[in-house]
């Protein structure tokens, strides 16, 4: 005679439910995290010059971490230094507050300034 081990839980009883949190996985491509990046940037830079090509990014993501290369061009003359750090800053908290992922490193390559002309100063050759 062989001996019969019944469920303590009965024959009907369901699993545990896991807690949403806990199940899956969530991929965000890097594509996406990019394009976030780039409209940080341009958030951050405000309005251009109509010739300017606007700010675009590229991105390594390991796990939870986003590494970032912004490209943009700016008005000169400018404060370049802050500028960069402001879109530093800017792409930083909305990748963070967007994808929910690290950001340790934002890297901004300035391709070009555009000069822009200023109020009050004459333009071309004076006598």
């Amino acid at each position: 005679m062989t001996a019969v081990t019944e469920d303590p839980e009965g024959p009907d009883a369901t699993p545990p439910v896991v807690p949403a949190g806990e199940r899956g996985a969530d991929r965000i491509a890097d594509r996406v995290v990019a394009k976030i990046a780039g409209q940080a940037a341009g958030e951050a830079i405000g309005p251009t010059a109509p010739d300017t090509v606007p700010p675009h990014a590229t991105v390594a993501v390991h796990q939870h971490t986003a590494r970032i290369h912004v490209h943009l061009e700016l008005d000169y003359p400018c404060d370049i230094g802050a500028r960069c750090a402001q879109v530093r800053r800017q792409v930083t908290e909305r990748v963070g507050a967007l994808v929910g992922m690290d950001v340790p490193e934002v890297a901004v390559h300035v391709e070009r300034l555009h000069l822009t002309p200023t109020h009050g100063v004459a333009q071309g050759r004076t006598r």
